[in-house]
């Protein structure tokens, strides 16, 4: 954790960080996040200090690190109501995924473009977001999604008076350009590169290209030595581009592949598949098939049209892998929805029985809890009724407790036959039930009160339990109040509705 040599405000260091990232200098980047990150007592500072941090450890090729920094960011950000950093972070957390779990990857990809969706487009910070999203969906395949979330990156930049050139992104059309030519539509990467090339001409003849990130200054380069490769000369140089292209891996990376490219069109086969053969590059910059697609580039220069053909095949089996792996998490991924679909249905049907009471088939006094914490959550008001059996321990003492088990499960079903759509009853525990009217006055209660009493009167009680009549005496109660007043407000609802119920007993024995 580096401490800035002069001390600085959390915010103005998290934009000396943004610019030392867009400059290419991510180690001073993330030194500086990783103090704001320790040192700062707000939650969203953190959330933005973690995702300069992840980016500068991505752009060095430290995954593992990035990856513990995602983590530690959408940690922090949890709870909060900060849609840009969750887009971002999401973003930087699918590329971390891109190798070893794919679906995982795409999974955040979701997350991130919803998140996104939701960011404030004034922002001057939202762009950032949508650009990393660009470069994730760039670097897992998704090539038109790609150029749709770079596109939306330069609109909302140019929107808030950034320069658009800082989000031109001319990596993201480079992949896209060699992603079609590998898949055998070399027309089409030739069109792309045109308009990538098109785009540095016009840059050098405004005066604007210094606006260009060094990373993409190596891009633009790599885009007229392929058109080059593939025998479209251009009065542009690439070789001025490579050497303003900054010094990171993916540069280094598409310098050296440009020049294997220039030296195709130099008429140099030769040296081209000599650099193949001693060049590193990771399969990431362009894709695994970019390294044999240049050889049989190479090999067609100098005529062996045998040893084309046989890297053309190698670049087919680099294509083929990669849809073979996207169809494998295809399938893998449906075949985990429905495990996972089976153990919800499993869960479900033992929730359900930890909810219902297993007597009536009502839920029961847990269910009703919970109802009532997600109307607490809601804010909404409600009125409560307590319903008690009269006549209820007669029956227990003269015709036994199965009899008593009968009348409950009679009563239970008359109670929810007779309730409006949208309202709750539970068993309480014993002979008593509980109605939850929800935005209702106590008038409207007294309507579904007199059907209770009535339907339960007028039942055939002779048949079941001959010589004991079974009647229900209900208490209301008025349930209102601010949110956070409601919980305990519904602690006396149901105290007022046990008194009300009580006094209902005592009118009915004194008639």
């Amino acid at each position: 954790m580096t401490r800035p040599d002069v001390v600085v405000s959390h915010t103005e260091a998290l934009e000396r960080a943004r610019s030392m990232l867009i400059a290419d200098r991510a180690g001073e980047a993330e030194a500086l996040g990783q103090w704001v990150a320790a040192s700062t007592q707000d939650p969203a500072e953190r959330g933005h200090a973690l995702v300069l941090c992840a980016t500068a450890l991505l752009n060095m090729g430290r995954p593992e690190q990035c990856r513990e920094a995602v983590q530690a960011g959408l940690a922090t950000v949890r709870g909060l109501r900060e849609p840009y950093l969750l887009g971002h972070l999401n973003a930087l957390a699918a590329l971390t995924h891109r190798h070893d779990a794919l679906e995982n990857a795409v999974i955040h990809l979701v997350h991130s473009a919803r998140a996104m969706r939701q960011a404030n487009p004034t922002d001057p910070i939202t762009p950032w977001g949508w650009h990393d999203l660009a470069m994730a969906y760039s670097y897992l395949g998704f090539h038109g999604h790609a150029v749709s979330a770079i596109e939306q990156a330069r609109t909302l930049a140019v929107a808030v008076g950034m320069p658009e050139e800082r989000f031109a992104a001319p990596g993201i059309r480079v992949r896209n350009a060699t992603s079609l030519d590998h898949h055998g539509d070399t027309d089409g990467c030739v069109r792309v590169l045109r308009a990538v090339a098109a785009d540095l001409a016009r840059h050098e003849r405004s005066g604007h290209l210094e606006l260009v990130r060094p990373s993409g200054l190596a891009a633009y380069g790599y885009a007229v030595a392929r058109l080059a490769a593939l025998g479209h000369r251009l009065d542009v140089d690439a070789c001025a581009a490579f050497r303003r292209g900054g010094g990171n891996r993916r540069a280094r990376d598409l310098r050296a592949l440009g020049e294997v490219c220039l030296a195709i069109r130099d008429g140099q086969p030769d040296e081209a598949l000599d650099r193949l053969e001693k060049v590193e590059v990771s399969p990431d910059t362009l894709g695994p098939a970019e390294v044999p697609r240049l050889r049989a580039l190479a090999h067609l220069r100098a005529g062996d049209f045998r040893a084309a053909y046989e890297a053309d095949r190698e670049v087919a089996r680099a294509v083929a892998a990669g849809a073979d792996r996207l169809r494998d998490t295809f399938v893998e991924g449906v075949a985990a929805r429905l495990e996972h679909g089976e153990l919800r249905r499993t869960a479900a049907r033992y929730a359900g029985d930890a909810l219902t009471d297993p007597l009536t088939g009502l839920p029961n006094r847990r269910h009703l809890e919970r109802y009532v914490d997600e109307m607490i959550d809601r804010g909404e008001q409600a009125v409560v009724g307590v319903c008690d059996l009269d006549g209820f321990k007669l029956v227990n003492t003269v015709h036994g407790h199965l009899a008593g088990d009968l009348v409950l499960q009679r009563v239970s079903g008359i109670i929810a036959r007779v309730m409006r759509r949208g309202d709750f009853v539970a068993r309480y525990g014993g002979d008593e039930f509980v109605v939850v009217l929800p935005s209702t006055t106590l008038s409207d209660a007294a309507d579904v009160a007199h059907r209770i009493v009535a339907a339960v009167r007028t039942e055939d009680w002779h048949g079941l339990v001959p010589g004991t009549p079974i009647a229900v005496s209900i208490g209301w109660a008025d349930v209102a109040g601010p949110q956070m007043e409601l919980g305990r407000a519904l602690v006396q609802a149901f105290e007022a509705a046990d008194r009300a119920m009580l006094r209902a007993k005592t009118r009915v024995r004194a008639s």
